[in-house]
């Protein structure tokens, strides 16, 4: 395998005010922009080349990445100009692909942390002689998820919508979102219409007695498209959490409890611990406590704030003794003291909150 397709061009919209100024995959994760780990594991696992499918603020790709050369990788860029769902994005991008019709190309999402073996599920699908084989993870509560059960050779016999009643609850495998696809199999995907992986690709192979196999592993698994999510994956990658056989990713550093960035400050009585990553010329001042969150580059944090599994957009203030639980703070925005925001609040780019102006809120 030599070839990827990467899935970009989702808006984040569970994930703004982040996503206003900078694409989901584009934010930082562990001090690095997320597709970085991505592409990392893609080039150790034997990818060389990588087709972007973009969409929303697709420039920043490329003014980001370049060519690839300095990942070792080559980067070509395709951008869609109305929406086409998963399948129709990738046949979208099918006329910049180099693999031969029986050549196997890997397509993976960029908004999943994801310790899976890319090299073993490509060698199941060639032992297999699959048409399209799809990575699938085991969860404890299948109801949010469509599900794919499997027979006893991990062949997939079905795909099925998300259960409502726990009679219909069949499997708990789910669709975890990186496949490998025969390239003929791309080529067949209608062109230049919506077409959905889950709900017509897929079922339709099968209808057409193609062969989809379906492999099972347990590894770490992480869908980042909501800020809880964001900032539990960016605190497993600084902490080790997040394991694999592969080279590990830029920013993974072990057991560590933060990983501080280049001119950063922390006041000598701050603590920022359980896998918080404090960005670039990010602040932590005297007695403050950020824990499990993600400060990006100039954010600030004011003496004696405590902050928990939030993350802080770049050039957010937040003021002395104010309390942050499981929020999201927009770029530039600038909350004043003795403030207490938690389950789930949100402040948007630039908002200004004066001193004690809000001691609790939830998410809509």
């Amino acid at each position: 395998m030599t070839e990827a397709i990467l899935l970009v061009g989702g808006k984040g919209t569970r994930l703004r005010p982040l996503t206003v100024n900078t694409p989901k995959p584009m934010l930082p994760v562990a001090g690095v922009p997320f597709l970085t780990h991505q592409l990392v594991r893609a080039k150790d696992a034997g990818v060389h080349r990588v087709v972007f499918a973009t969409a929303y603020k697709a420039e920043v790709f490329e003014q980001y990445f370049g060519d690839g050369s300095d990942l070792g990788l080559e980067l070509v860029y395709v951008t869609e100009e109305v929406p086409l769902d998963t399948a129709g994005a990738i046949r979208n991008v099918a006329g910049k692909l180099t693999s031969a019709p029986d050549e196997p190309v890997l397509v993976f999402n960029g908004d999943i942390l994801s310790g899976v073996d890319i090299a073993g599920l490509v060698t199941a699908h060639r032992e297999h002689g699959a048409d399209v084989t799809l990575h699938l993870s085991r969860v404890t509560d299948p109801r949010p998820f469509g599900l794919v059960p499997t027979d006893a050779e991990g062949w997939v016999t079905a795909f099925l919508e998300k259960p409502q009643r726990p009679e219909d609850i069949v499997t708990d495998q789910i669709n975890a979102g990186c496949y490998v696809f025969q390239r003929s199999r791309i080529d067949e995907i209608p062109a230049g219409r919506r077409v959905s992986v889950e709900r017509e690709t897929f079922p339709g192979l099968l209808a057409s007695g193609a062969k989809v196999l379906g492999v099972v592993e347990q590894s770490y698994w992480l869908d980042l498209g909501t800020p809880a999510a964001f900032a539990k994956g960016s605190a497993d990658l600084v902490m080790g959490v997040v394991t694999s056989s592969a080279v590990p990713s830029p920013a993974e550093r072990g057991s560590a409890e933060s990983l501080v960035l280049a001119g950063a400050r922390i006041a000598e009585d701050a603590v920022a611990d359980a896998g918080t990553t404090v960005g670039s010329g990010a602040v932590i001042e005297s007695g403050a406590h950020v824990s499990s969150s993600v400060l990006q580059s100039g954010a600030v944090i004011g003496a004696g704030a405590k902050v928990t599994s939030s993350i802080i957009g770049a050039g957010a203030r937040i003021g002395a003794r104010t309390v942050l639980d499981g929020v999201v703070i927009g770029d530039g925005a600038v909350l004043g003291a003795d403030n207490e925001l938690r389950a789930g609040a949100r402040v948007w780019c630039g908002a200004v909150l004066p001193d004690k102006a809000v001691r609790f809120s939830s998410d809509e």
